[in-house]
């Protein structure tokens, strides 16, 4: 289990690495942001080859399909909308300024403070991952079935929802306007409730193994990332819009539920 943690640990340093070697090449930092799931995708398949695991119905094998499809996907959504931009995220360029006049410079404060803590933020959200990695090789019985199932609705929600908000925003007759139908309608951010799911299905795949209840470090993480920080940065960005206020009075904030009266 230890040699599955610094192989872990290995893999995330060396792609944040090669990442932030791109992102100083072509001065767009801001390239963190689209392609870090692919962090947790490395550290699966690197603990999973680490290990030797070949049985094609094991539960390993399962968990880097499922992580690495994860992976992907999100790369895909985040590079579309990545690419219509052409300069660093602003939060980017606000590190920038910070990092100047700091010893080492902005090159090194960007990798230090930010890719490298990155790389750590991503072993922790991956520790499910790496405890079924680092096991014996399990077969998938109820536990990996239920986790699996987990990931899968979680997985449609997300991309669906996903989706649903691109051709929402693709209409110009929506600019200014708050997306409140499809599974918008049930929840005010499906797409969260989809990405919580997802982890939450991993971390019950893991109790397929010895110590996997301990991989409740990984999704724990990430609903408390999401609920504490992303769904409050994003509402704050929907106060002046008109009819927010009604939207958030009957739909729920996180779960799918009918709409209130």
């Amino acid at each position: 289990m230890i040699m599955a943690f610094l192989v872990a640990a290995a893999a995330s340093v060396l792609y944040m690495t090669l990442v932030f070697l791109w992102a100083y090449q072509h001065k767009r930092y801001d390239i963190l942001n689209v392609v870090w799931g692919l962090s947790c995708t490395a550290i699966a398949v690197a603990t999973f080859a680490a290990h030797g695991h070949t049985v094609l119905l094991s539960v390993q094998t399962l968990l880097v399909v499922l992580v690495a499809v994860w992976g992907v996907r999100l790369y895909i959504h985040l590079h579309r909308s990545w690419l219509g931009r052409h300069a660093d995220d602003k939060r980017f360029v606000q590190l920038r300024r910070d990092y100047a006049p700091k010893r080492g410079g902005v090159a090194w404060n960007m990798y230090s403070r930010v890719y490298l803590m990155q790389a750590l933020w991503a072993v922790i959200v991956s520790v499910p991952i790496i405890i079924v990695m680092g096991s014996d090789t399990a077969m998938i019985g109820w536990f990996a079935m239920i986790g699996a199932t987990m990931w899968l609705v979680g997985f449609g929600f997300e991309a669906l929802s996903e989706h649903q908000l691109r051709i929402f925003r693709s209409n110009p007759a929506n600019k200014g306007k708050i997306m409140m139908s499809g599974l918008w309608k049930y929840t005010r951010h499906p797409n969260y409730f989809g990405e919580m799911l997802q982890w939450w299905g991993i971390f019950v795949v893991a109790w397929s193994v010895p110590f996997g209840w301990a991989g409740f470090l990984g999704p724990l993480v990430v609903t408390w990332l999401l609920v504490f920080s992303g769904i409050p940065v994003r509402e704050r960005r929907f106060r002046r819009r008109k009819g927010w206020e009604e939207y958030r009075r009957r739909t729920s904030k996180l779960l799918p539920l009918p709409l209130r009266d």
